[in-house]
C-alpha cells in the first residue's frame, strides 16, 4: 500500500486544481495496486471512473453545453449527432464486424476492464477509399453505446491566420474530452499529415503535435475516431497513437450483393436475384455509397418514368463502371450465363447489355479460351 499513499498528494492536488486527467491517470494505477489485495476497492474505483461524469447530460445538442466556436467567423467547429435511434443497416465484411463488435463490447465491460487494471480501448483510425463506410461505422459505434456523435467541422476549423487552425482544434478535441461522447475528426489527414513539409512555416508540426499529446492522454469515458481516405499522409507516430487501426476497402462480392439487394428490390421494383448475383460478381471496385447513390437514381426513374429496372439499372452502372464497356460486357455476360444457365439466351443477354448475340457469343468464348 505504500505505492497507493506516495499517489495520494498529487491525487489530491488534481482534484483541487480540476485536473480530471490527472485524477483518473493516478486512480488507475491505484486500481492496479489494490485489485489483488482488495478487489472490492478496486471494483469501487473502476465504477467511479467509468461513471463520474456520465451523470452529466450526454445531450449537449440539446443546448445544455454550447459547442466550441471559431473566434473570427463565430462558427461552430463541431457538428453534434444524436444516433440513439439508428435505422441504417451495417454491412460489413466478417472480420471488420468482429473488430467492431469486440470494441464495443470492451468498452460496455469498461468498468471490469478497469477494475482488472487493463486500460479499456478508446480509440479508433478508419482508413480506406471514399465512401466505403467510415462515417457510418462511427455513427454506428455511437448509437451502440448511446453517446452523441461528435464530428469536426473542418470547413470552420481550418483557418488561414497562423496558429488559428491549432487553437480550434485544441478547443475541439477538449471538447470531446469533456463528457462521455464519441468524437470523429473525418478527414483526418487534413490535420494529422507527415511533419516532414519542407515548405511547412510551422504550424503543422504544431498541430501533430498538439493531436499526439492529446491522443497520448485522451481520458477512458470518451472515444476519439479517426478517419482517412489517404493514410500514406498520415504522421507515422499519429498510427502508434490509436488503441485500433482498422482498414475499410470496397466490399467483397458477398456484401456487394447485400448491398445491392437491400438498396434495390422494395415495394416499387423487384429484380431478380441472379441478376443482382451477377452485377455483384461483375462489378467490384465499388463503394456502398455508390451503390446507394445508383439505386436511389434507379428508383426515382423507375416511380417517375415507369422505367425498365433492370435495363436502366445496367446503363447507370455503364456510367460509373471503373474501365471500358467492353471489359463490362464481358464480365456480365459471364456473370449473367453463370447464374442463369441455359434458361437466358445470349440474345436475351443481348438485350440487357444493349449488345448484339454474337457480340454475347464472342464474350463467352473468349473466357472459355
Amino acid at each position: 500500500m505504500d505505492g497507493v499513499f506516495k499517489q495520494l498528494p498529487a491525487l489530491i492536488r488534481a482534484s483541487l486544481e480540476g485536473d480530471k486527467r490527472t485524477v483518473e491517470l493516478s486512480a488507475l494505477s491505484i486500481i492496479r495496486r489494490v485489485k489483488k489485495e482488495n478487489p472490492q476497492l478496486s471494483s469501487e474505483l473502476a465504477e467511479i471512473i467509468t461513471t463520474y461524469s456520465a451523470g452529466a447530460p450526454l445531450t449537449r445538442s440539446m443546448g445544455i453545453e454550447p459547442p466550441p466556436v471559431d473566434k473570427e467567423s463565430f462558427m461552430s467547429l463541431v457538428n453534434i449527432s444524436d444516433y440513439s435511434t439508428f435505422d441504417e443497416t451495417v454491412i460489413l465484411d466478417d472480420q471488420i464486424e468482429k473488430s467492431i463488435k469486440q470494441f464495443v463490447k470492451e468498452r460496455e465491460l469498461i468498468t471490469k476492464l478497469i477494475a482488472s487494471g487493463v486500460k479499456p480501448p478508446n480509440s479508433i483510425l478508419f482508413y480506406g477509399p471514399p465512401g466505403v463506410g467510415k462515417t457510418l461505422i462511427s455513427k454506428y459505434i455511437a448509437h451502440c453505446l448511446s453517446l452523441p456523435l461528435i464530428t469536426l467541422d473542418l470547413s470552420s476549423a481550418i483557418s488561414s491566420y497562423l496558429g488559428k487552425t491549432g487553437q480550434n482544434l485544441k478547443k475541439v478535441l477538449d471538447y470531446g474530452k469533456n463528457s462521455p461522447s464519441v468524437l470523429l475528426l473525418d478527414e483526418f489527414d487534413a490535420v494529422a499529415k507527415k511533419r516532414d513539409d519542407p515548405s511547412d512555416l510551422g504550424e503543422l508540426k504544431r498541430i501533430v503535435n498538439v493531436l499526439l499529446k492529446e491522443l497520448e492522454e485522451w481520458p477512458t469515458h470518451s472515444i476519439v475516431i479517426g478517419a482517412t481516405n489517404h493514410p500514406e499522409f498520415l504522421d507515422k507516430a499519429i498510427w502508434r497513437r490509436f488503441d485500433m487501426k482498422i482498414e475499410i476497402d470496397f466490399p467483397y462480392e458477398k456484401q456487394r450483393f447485400e448491398l445491392w439487394n437491400l438498396n434495390l428490390n422494395n415495394e416499387f421494383v423487384q429484380i431478380e436475384n441472379q441478376i443482382i448475383r451477377a452485377i455483384a460478381k461483375a462489378v467490384e471496385q465499388i463503394s456502398p455509397s455508390d451503390i446507394k447513390q445508383i439505386c436511389e437514381y434507379v428508383l426515382r426513374q423507375v416511380i417517375v418514368e415507369d422505367s425498365d429496372p433492370v435495363k436502366l439499372l445496367i446503363t447507370k452502372i455503364k456510367e460509373v463502371y471503373d474501365g471500358d464497356s467492353s471489359s463490362f460486357n464481358k464480365l456480365m455476360s459471364v456473370a449473367l450465363k453463370e447464374n442463369y444457365g441455359n434458361e437466358l439466351s445470349q440474345a436475351k443477354i443481348g438485350g440487357l447489355l444493349g449488345i448484339s448475340a454474337s457480340t454475347v457469343n464472342h464474350h463467352l468464348k473468349s473466357i472459355k479460351k
